[in-house]
């Protein structure tokens, strides 16, 4: 068994291995292993030149990689969390995302941004934002919320392959998370969901650390006898409408599972696009309250849905 910063730290190991235009940059990712030991051991194997520490400017190091894609070159920026890379937005949204387009393809930018993202217990308002709204709205990059081993692995090696720019959005509550061995050979697609368990009555779909009050809801589903299909999105841009819109055609039910704001959600997204389609298809979104993440535990814990919020859900859409 494998924690999953475990299976990221393979990843790195495995694609630098085999390519030696990929290089990490980012606060801390050198001598210490980067803060949660994604990093560790990859500068004593690959050397200062490919796991780049430093200083603390998410702007300025965000610049330089962005200009290294350019030249052929394949970056992984590493944020310490997204919630700094609001410093980096510029760089990111217009030297990264609009440079294929601007240029008739002439020029290409292969970069993964990645780092934690989301809800994190104790962190409080400024760093546990939900970033996937915002860059899933951003024309020119490819945007995953990875939840379980192989979608952190899989996804991470197909990024760094990609020629277009990727946005992984990690959690950190996941990272000790532990999952089988992850094949050398896997990759994942970054445009399609996974249906992590097939059912009849519900099609229920999560998002990154959503899914596990998804999952601690299905055992209770079970005891009342209902069968709830559960997707893991993965993919925010693009959105696989093909999963879902097959789910649904099945279960004609939908509850939709996002730890983000309400205004302008994924699940706002995803349920318009349903309704669009199919609007005789029941949806119920479930997500967080529409304030900043609480310091307070007790208040903390009010701010984010729950499995029994889903249950709840769930329950009511089945009357």
């Amino acid at each position: 068994m494998f924690e999953i910063r475990e299976l990221i730290n393979q990843a790195f190991d495995e694609e630098m291995s085999t390519n030696p235009d990929i290089f990490i940059i980012g606060e801390e990712v050198g001598l210490s292993g980067g803060p949660h030991g994604l990093t560790k051991n990859l500068l004593n194997k690959f050397g200062e030149r490919r796991v780049r520490d430093t200083p603390i400017s998410e702007m300025g190091f965000t610049g330089l990689a962005v200009g290294a894609s350019y030249l052929g070159l394949r970056p992984v920026v590493d944020f310490m969390t997204w919630n700094f890379a609001l410093q980096s937005i510029d760089h990111i949204i217009n030297s990264c995302a609009k440079t294929s387009y601007m240029s008739g393809r002439q020029v290409s930018c292969p970069i993964v941004f990645r780092g934690p993202n989301g809800f994190n217990s104790g962190y409080a308002a400024q760093h546990t934002q939900d970033f996937a709204q915002y860059y899933g709205a951003i024309p020119g990059v490819k945007v995953v919320c990875p939840y379980t081993g192989r979608d952190h692995k899989g996804l991470l090696k197909s990024a760094i392959r990609d020629n277009n720019p990727v946005i992984i959005l990690e959690n950190e509550m996941l990272y000790r998370d532990k999952y089988d061995t992850v094949p050398f050979d896997y990759l994942q697609d970054l445009d399609k969901s996974v249906i992590e368990k097939v059912g009849k009555d519900v099609s229920v779909i999560g998002i990154s650390i959503s899914l596990k009050e998804v999952f601690k809801s299905d055992k209770i589903l079970k005891e009342r006898d209902i069968d709830i299909e559960i997707i893991n999105l993965v993919s925010i841009r693009p959105i696989d409408y093909e999963s879902i819109i097959k789910s649904a055609e099945k279960t004609k039910r939908v509850v939709i599972v996002d730890f983000s704001y309400p205004c302008f959600s994924v699940a706002s997204e995803i349920a318009v696009n349903i309704y669009e389609r199919m609007s005789e298809v029941k949806i119920v979104r479930v997500l967080a309250e529409d304030i900043p993440t609480p310091y307070a535990e007790n208040l903390e814990c009010l701010s984010y849905p729950t499995y029994s919020d889903v249950v709840d859900a769930v329950t009511k859409i089945m009357q």
